[in-house]
């Protein structure tokens, strides 16, 4: 019997990135960062019409509608705002106003503008630091979605924020932006996909894990049971190369501790890997473990058609 991964993969160089795909990843990722700034920007608008109502920078302090954007930019993240008292909060204004707006004379509104700017756009940073690997559930979430919209038949999603399981609706759009999760049924039973969740044992975080139930039975003694895994699998988005062999060292030691975590069982996931960075050396050490059986499938996040092959494999195990 063919192996799944033979379909997109005659050698290890199809596993490497080419120089087209990570420069277009890069777009991607600068792309997201602007729509993900849009809203700062709209903010940073709003905070400056509202504060051109001051006459001075006391006045500021007076002003209810903006106390929380005063917060931030004295410096207070939106993360350490939530231990911050009254008091606390007021003695950050303060200190905002006496040490750099009253500094700025007639520009204190600009000044204003610019430190909340900046304390915003540090968190953007960070949740920046992220982008690769949700851009990369995106992808591979709508792959799915697609294939299993192909097939037919009922299908549900579990939506992020509200943490509940619904039917996809018909206009789903976007849906991958909020999915953590979907559910269907193929001709083998019930599955249920789970994204960047936590394996109840050995206590392992993993990127993507196929359970044999439904959404209704996708409970925590469903997931607490080895025997309910029917593949697992690891996804690193980062598109810089420079990063590449580090994502793929995390991403290997993920999966020995999945490994671990099933060895004993009468019954261990198949383990796959997608990865949008893979260097030749890097490829050629995902191809041996695909030759070696100890991986089932493996991919390059790059390549499209590879993605929709190994979507292919996930819905019909």
């Amino acid at each position: 019997m063919a192996k799944p991964w033979r379909r997109h993969l005659s050698s290890c160089d199809d596993l490497k990135t080419t120089y087209p795909a990570i420069r277009a990843g890069f777009v991607a990722l600068a792309l997201e960062k602007s729509r993900r700034a849009t809203p700062l920007v709209a903010e940073a608008r709003a905070l400056k019409a509202a504060a051109d109502r001051a006459r001075c920078p006391a006045d500021l302090m007076r002003m209810l509608d903006i106390q929380s954007a005063l917060v931030t930019a004295a410096g207070v993240s939106d993360k350490a705002a939530g231990h911050f008292d009254e008091d606390g909060k007021g003695a950050a204004i303060q200190g905002l106003v006496r040490d750099f707006l009253e500094p700025a004379g007639e520009k204190f509104v600009e000044e204003l503008v610019f430190r909340f700017l900046l304390v915003r756009g540090d968190t953007l940073g960070g949740s920046m630091r992220n982008v690769g690997g949700a851009l990369a559930q995106r992808k591979i979430a709508r792959s799915i979605i697609s294939c299993l919209r192909l097939a037919g038949g009922p299908l549900s999603f579990l939506h992020s924020e509200t943490n509940s399981w619904a039917a996809l609706p018909d206009e789903d759009a976007d849906v991958e932006v909020f999915l953590r999760g979907l559910s269907w049924r193929n001709a083998k039973g019930h599955r249920t996909l789970a994204l960047n969740t936590k394996l109840p044992f050995g206590n392992n975080n993993v990127d993507l894990a196929l359970l044999a139930c439904d959404c209704a039975g996708f409970t925590r003694e469903c997931r607490a049971h080895a025997a309910s895994y029917i593949a697992v699998g690891e996804l690193k988005g980062g598109i810089d190369p420079a990063g590449a062999d580090e994502h793929w060292k995390t991403a290997v030691a993920a999966l020995r501790r999945v490994r671990q975590a099933f060895r004993g069982s009468r019954k261990s996931p198949l383990l796959f890997f997608v990865g949008a960075a893979i260097e030749e050396n890097m490829a050629r050490e995902i191809w041996n473990m695909l030759l070696r059986e100890e991986l089932a499938n493996g991919a390059n996040l790059t390549e499209d058609r590879q993605v929709d092959s190994v979507a292919r494999w996930l819905c019909a195990l």
